[in-house]
C-alpha cells in the first residue's frame, strides 16, 4: 500500500506506533523578506537551486556544502569554531548578494552553515514534530523506530524536506571521512542539535532527552536515502 496522503501517514503513526501528530498544515501568514538577505530569511525568500535528487535547495547551502566536501578531511569540521571577524565579513557579503566562498576557511563556512539553519524564522524541523520524533526514536524495536522516523520525515513541508534531505546527505559524506576529520555521525549530530532540534526549555535539557535528539539526527545522517521517502508500509529497511 502506497502512502502519499499526510492524513494516512498520521493514521499509520498512531495505529502502528502509538505516535500522535497534530495536523501542521495550517496556513500561516507568509513571512516576507525583501532584498538578497540570506541569514534569518524565510526559505521561500532565499535564492534556491533545483537539485533533481532533492528538490529546491538554498543556493548558499549548495555552495557551502560543495566547498566543504572538497575539504571534508579538515579536522574538527563543524566542531571547531571559525574566526568571528571573518565570519562577519562573509555574512555581510552574502546578505548583500556578494557570493564569495572560494577562498573561505572551511571552519568559517561550517559555522555559517550552522548559523543559516539556526537563524531560519521557521525551523527546518517544526517544533510541533519534535515530541513525535523523540517518541519514534525511543521505540525499542529497530525496524519500528526506523519506519516511524521515516514516516515523520514525510510530514515535513516540501521546502524544509528538500533542505534537510540535502543536508543529511552531505553530513553523511562528511562522516565517512571521520578517520581524517574526527567527526563521526554522532559528533556531527551533537553539534547540529542546537541548529535543527533545539530543546525548547530547561526541562528538555536533561541528558536523556538531549541524547534522543542526537540519535534522531544521527539516524537521518546515517540513512539519508530514507529521508522523506516511503513507498510501502512494512518495507522501510
Amino acid at each position: 500500500m502506497k502512502i502519499t496522503d499526510r492524513n494516512v501517514i498520521r493514521f499509520h503513526l498512531q495505529v502502528l506506533y502509538g505516535i500522535s501528530v497534530k495536523n501542521t498544515e495550517k496556513k500561516k501568514g507568509r513571512l516576507v523578506c525583501s532584498g538578497t538577505k540570506v541569514f534569518g530569511a524565510p526559505l521561500e525568500n532565499v535564492s534556491r537551486r533545483y537539485i533533481p535528487e532533492f528538490g529546491l535547495v538554498p543556493c548558499f547551502l549548495v555552495d557551502a556544502c560543495s566547498l566543504l566536501l572538497d575539504r571534508a578531511g579538515t579536522v574538527g569540521l563543524f566542531r571547531k569554531p571559525g574566526s568571528l571577524p571573518r565570519i562577519r565579513v562573509l555574512r555581510a557579503k552574502f546578505n548583500c548578494g556578494e557570493e564569495s566562498l572560494s577562498t573561505a576557511h572551511p571552519h568559517d563556512v561550517a559555522t555559517l552553515v550552522k548559523q543559516f539553519c539556526r537563524e531560519l524564522p521557521e525551523p527546518l524541523f517544526p517544533p510541533e514534530l519534535h515530541e513525535a520524533l523523540l517518541k519514534a526514536q525511543a521505540l525499542s524495536d529497530v525496524q519500528d523506530r526506523m519506519a516511524a522516523l521515516q514516516l515523520l520525515s514525510c510530514l515535513l513541508p516540501a521546502r524544509s524536506s528538500s533542505c534537510l534531505h540535502y543536508l543529511f546527505d552531505f553530513l553523511h559524506k562528511v562522516s565517512q571521512r571521520c578517520s581524517d576529520n574526527l567527526m563521526t555521525s554522532s559528533n556531527l549530530a551533537t553539534v547540529f542539535v542546537p541548529c535543527l532540534l533545539p530543546p525548547p526549555n530547561k526541562s528538555e535539557m536533561s541528558e536523556a532527552r538531549l541524547e534522543l535528539r542526537v540519535l534522531v539526527l544521527r539516524t537521518f545522517m546515517e540513512r539519508p536515502h530514507l529521508f522523506g521517502k516511503v513507498n510501502e508500509v512494512g518495507s522501510i529497511l
